[in-house]
């Protein structure tokens, strides 16, 4: 038989053994999900330093932004003409500021140019990548990285290719951003020698002017669009607010062309969007704005020459290299006549 002192030791021994099995077992979930004030405490440490971190991540995005429209706008005010607010602009890449290679070209064309000299201070180059922009400063006074490119462009571009068409349309959108600065602009391919200036020859008037690769009936009917390509290797546009909007719309248009170039678009919109914000386009004529697509040998006129109809950068270098040799003995032999 049991005593009951047996039976209080049994009871005593089973209270410690559930007491222990209990405080054995993992803290049980709130009721209606509400958290023990520590666990909370945690949550909201968690939560407010994600909310800082992603904050901080976007002031610095936003500052390095401010940053780099600074640093474009002080380079645009390097740059402009005083008495009329333009700047030169012209892309490259890795490809085109290889030693040897376009820019050295380019730029040597404005130093052995027929008073295009001055117009140096006055360029500045925009490189699409870390490579262009390093080769750039090493060349050239005025330069800009373009960072915000999508992918990289190092390599030549081929024709109407995915990178090349995505080219074209980043900097139309590059030059959107210079239109909102208030500067208006000359934009030139780098595949363009300066041998006179060519805004001597920018229509008086004009709100955009832009090269062409042919100018058919042209002498007869300058103002006349029609029988005249498109070229935008070159263009002259003078800043406003209406040319903002007609840049808006020409961006807009290209959903109707798809796997097309900028002058593409603007080759079958030129009536319908100038007409639209009332703007004045002409195109130039190739015997002063000239290319192999319809060369001009009289050099007594021309003022630039653009290696457009040629394909691939090796051709477009011997051509140019070609034309420039050909200026150079031109301006000899002037000089030798007017001083002998």
């Amino acid at each position: 038989m049991f005593t009951m002192r047996d039976f209080l030791g049994l009871f005593v021994g089973a209270a410690v053994t559930a007491a222990c099995f209990v405080l054995l077992l993992p803290p049980a979930q709130c009721p209606w999900g509400v958290l023990p004030a520590e666990q909370e405490l945690g949550l909201g440490n968690a939560t407010t330093q994600a909310a800082d971190l992603s904050t901080n991540k976007l002031d610095k995005a936003q500052a390095a932004t401010v940053a780099d429209e600074d640093k474009l706008e002080g380079l645009l005010r390097a740059a402009v003409m005083a008495d009329n607010k333009t700047v030169i602009m012209t892309f490259t890449n890795k490809a085109w500021t290889a030693p040897g290679s376009l820019q050295d070209l380019f730029l040597e064309s404005f130093r052995v140019g027929d008073g295009t000299a001055p117009l140096l201070n006055h360029l500045i180059i925009i490189a699409v990548d870390a490579n262009a922009y390093e080769a750039c400063q090493r060349a050239h006074p005025l330069c800009y990285h373009l960072h915000d490119s999508a992918a990289a462009y190092t390599a030549e571009q081929v024709y109407m290719a995915k990178g090349y068409l995505e080219m074209m349309w980043r900097r139309n959108r590059f030059q959107v951003r210079v239109l909102k600065l208030g500067y208006s602009f000359v934009f030139t391919d780098m595949d363009i020698i300066w041998l006179r200036n060519p805004l001597l020859r920018v229509p008086f008037g004009a709100d955009l002017a832009m090269s062409c690769d042919a100018y058919r009936n042209g002498a007869h009917r300058p103002y006349d669009l029609d029988r005249k390509a498109a070229n935008s290797g070159f263009i002259y546009v003078r800043a406003s607010d209406r040319m903002l909007e007609f840049y808006e719309s020409w961006y807009a248009a290209r959903v109707k062309y798809p796997g097309t170039n900028e002058q593409y678009v603007f080759d079958r919109e030129k009536y319908v969007l100038p007409g639209r914000h009332g703007l004045l386009v002409q195109f130039v004529d190739t015997a002063y704005l000239s290319g192999f697509c319809e060369l001009s040998k009289d050099f007594n006129k021309v003022c630039t020459v653009h290696a457009n109809c040629l394909v691939g950068l090796k051709d477009k270098l011997e051509k140019l290299t070609e034309v420039l040799a050909d200026w150079k003995q031109f301006r000899t032999n002037t000089t030798g006549q007017l001083t002998g």
